[in-house]
């Protein structure tokens, strides 16, 4: 996979680039992996502030997970994960990257938590975002990515603007081509970065800004992804690389 820095600037920004990276057109399916403590903190209690209704079936979910008896919170037991729509997703991620009090409940609670099953707190000098930790993430907080449709189910009216894309006919049935045959098959794909502690309590600086560019993971065919991606950034108001 290919990995491409996203300069979104601020934790809204991010939320909002998210948040296009599903309502776009070329989505095929998605497979996000919410973490029963991600969800239980972003629904952290206000007085003032009722919880997001995108996470009202989640966080009873997430309810049940933590209450019962059989499933040890400090493990990486399958059940403390969700399967999460996009709304949900989002509003996840919005929870810890928008700023504000909800930002403010949802880290303490979710720190809170770390302390209970003993794991370690995130090392505030490290940097977020970066591959070589992935494998040492823990609890594995989000894990999120979205697959494109095949070239081969694009439809010439539909999908114009990707098709477009391509220097001409030839060039798109031989990157059809490739993908078709590829072995093992070729899937264009969207990943966002393992989501951690440190990338949902730290990633942004004392201002709301990112403390380093986001990375999406990307497979596929380079102009199409190129084309999709310039999209998503367009939409979400991020600017478009030359």
């Amino acid at each position: 996979m290919i990995g491409h820095e996203i300069d979104a600037g601020s934790g809204e920004a991010l939320v909002r680039f998210v948040r296009a990276l599903g309502q776009h057109r070329y989505v095929a399916g998605r497979l996000h992996l919410v973490h029963a403590f991600a969800v239980e903190a972003a629904c952290a209690p206000s007085e003032f502030e009722a919880v997001d209704p995108a996470l009202a079936e989640a966080k009873a979910w997430a309810d049940a997970v933590l209450a019962d008896p059989t499933i040890d919170r400090a493990s990486k037991d399958e059940r403390l994960h969700r399967r999460a729509t996009d709304a949900e997703l989002v509003a996840v991620l919005s929870a810890f990257w928008n700023a504000g009090e909800r930002r403010e409940r949802a880290s303490l609670a979710l720190a809170e938590r770390l302390v209970g099953i003993g794991a370690p707190p995130p090392d505030l000098d490290a940097l977020p975002f970066d591959e070589s930790s992935e494998e040492d993430v823990f609890p594995l907080l989000v894990d999120a990515g979205w697959e494109l449709m095949p070239l081969a189910l694009l439809d010439p009216e539909r999908h114009k603007g990707a098709l477009g894309a391509f220097d001409d006919a030839l060039a798109f049935d031989v990157a059809k081509f490739e993908e078709e045959n590829a072995v093992p098959p070729l899937v264009t794909l969207h990943e966002l970065p393992a989501l951690g502690a440190l990338e949902l309590l730290a990633a942004l600086d004392g201002d709301g800004e990112l403390r380093t560019p986001f990375v999406l993971w990307t497979s596929g065919n380079e102009t199409y992804v190129d084309y999709v991606l310039r999209g998503v950034l367009k939409a979400a108001k991020i600017a478009v690389p030359e």
